[in-house]
């Protein structure tokens, strides 16, 4: 018997087997995947949000069983948590247990029998290209560029123009584009070399319109260096990073929003790189081909947009189809 209140020996040790599993684990993730600090801190809250959810029943997140892993999914359902984050921490715990079975710290996979939660198959906030265009004039209006030509503002609008472009016309996570090297860049560029998720490198497409958006921002690039100092970034910034940061550049478009005639919360970097996806697929596009231009490791997250590839089809039907309704309406039937 132990004492009210203090957990047997036993637990303590499984509390210690359990973080050691979790360091193993996570040491795994960096050195074979190369994932990210964010990456790796957001599977460490996954893990103890697990634990936490098991201590009550003093099960070690080691010992776990599928009944568990179902019954912190039916607990994340009733406190309201959205089904993406359940989502995620059941992907979390998967890695988890297939790692601690390929290490031998288990003989079987908890999670194997556990279905993923249902995810809604919606986009939110896909701007239309019409939109795009807008937020494109608005970022640097051309009577606004010949008012203002060689001034400050003007180097800011052809700052924003060139990174819209880039974010819709290359699908580029915002972290990859404020992060893109200077020597990125030449006149001759056509495609962009960029460093994704897990370090993995892939190719984008630079269009005619983000290329000349580009070298306009380029003529005006040094009036963004402190006191005119050089820097190894495309989109240098004063601040402690070196280059703009993901939340200035969030903050820039909001405020731009409402000179293009768009509501503020449906504009963002990931909005345009939405829209890049959803864009490409409306005109034709492989999602195959979608998938590598955006760095889905699996195309199952470039599902996403099949809704896009869904419309376009019930479009060819309703025209082409002598079935449809402008077929019966032809032939009087």
């Amino acid at each position: 018997m132990t004492r009210r209140g203090r957990p047997p020996a036993a637990a303590a040790a499984l509390g210690t087997a359990d973080s050691a599993a979790i360091e193993a684990f996570l040491e795994m993730a960096v050195a074979e995947r190369g994932l990210a600090r964010n990456s790796i801190d957001a599977y460490r809250r996954d893990l103890a949000c697990f634990a936490a959810y098991l201590a009550p029943s003093r099960i070690a997140l080691v010992d776990a069983n599928s009944e568990s892993i179902r019954g912190f999914l039916a607990s994340q359902s009733r406190a309201g948590v959205a089904a993406r984050t359940a989502a995620r921490r059941l992907s979390c715990l998967r890695q988890f247990y297939r790692f601690l079975l390929t290490d031998g710290r288990r003989d079987d996979d908890p999670t194997a029998p556990v279905d993923s939660p249902t995810l809604p198959r919606t986009l939110p906030g896909v701007l239309s290209e019409a939109e795009v265009e807008s937020l494109l004039s608005a970022a640097c209006p051309a009577d606004d560029a010949a008012e203002t030509s060689g001034s400050k503002r003007e180097a800011d609008g052809l700052r924003l123009r060139a990174m819209i472009e880039l974010l819709y016309g290359s699908g580029l996570r915002v972290s990859e584009l404020v992060s893109l090297p200077l020597q990125t860049i030449s006149a001759e560029t056509r495609s962009l070399l960029v460093r994704g998720k897990g370090d993995k490198e892939r190719m984008v497409p630079l269009g005619t319109p983000a290329r000349a958006a580009l070298e306009a921002y380029l003529a005006v690039r040094d009036r963004h260096l402190a006191a005119g100092a050089p820097s190894r970034w495309l989109f240098p910034s004063r601040g402690a990073s070196g280059h703009l940061t993901r939340h200035r550049l969030a903050q820039m478009l909001k405020a731009l929003a409402p000179d293009a005639g768009i509501d503020p919360a449906r504009v963002s970097p990931h909005a345009l790189r939405h829209a890049f996806a959803s864009h490409l697929l409306a005109h034709g596009a492989d999602l195959r081909a979608v998938q590598k231009m955006l760095g889905h490791a699996d195309i199952a997250t470039t599902e996403i947009y099949t809704h896009v590839l869904d419309e376009r089809l019930k479009r060819l039907v309703e025209a082409g189809h002598p079935l449809a309704g402008a077929g019966r309406a032809r032939s009087g039937g």
